[in-house]
């Protein structure tokens, strides 16, 4: 039989309890980006405009935390800039 040691099984715990939290926060931010998309794609400005601030801040949170990268983050904040822009012009 295994010997199993309390630090393996508080070290499961913890694993654990990050990945529920990691999961949360990557599907709030895929949430947010996936609502601007669709607000693109409506041609839909203002909500557009205000789907871009929340998503600016879900995802520079997702990368506080460790869980994107920042330059990850920042190349899905000015892609999706960009396109609100672009429906700003026409």
């Amino acid at each position: 039989m295994p010997v199993v040691h309390k630090s393996t099984i508080k070290r499961a715990r913890q694993s654990e309890k990050r990945r529920q939290r990691n999961r949360a926060n990557m599907s709030r931010s895929k949430a947010v980006v996936k609502k601007i998309k669709q607000s693109i794609e409506q041609k839909n400005l203002e909500s557009a405009q205000s789907l871009l601030r929340e998503a600016t801040s879900a995802l520079h949170k997702a990368s506080t935390k460790g869980i994107l990268k920042h330059n990850t983050v920042s190349r899905r904040i000015s892609r999706l800039a960009i396109q609100v822009n672009k429906l700003k012009a026409s």
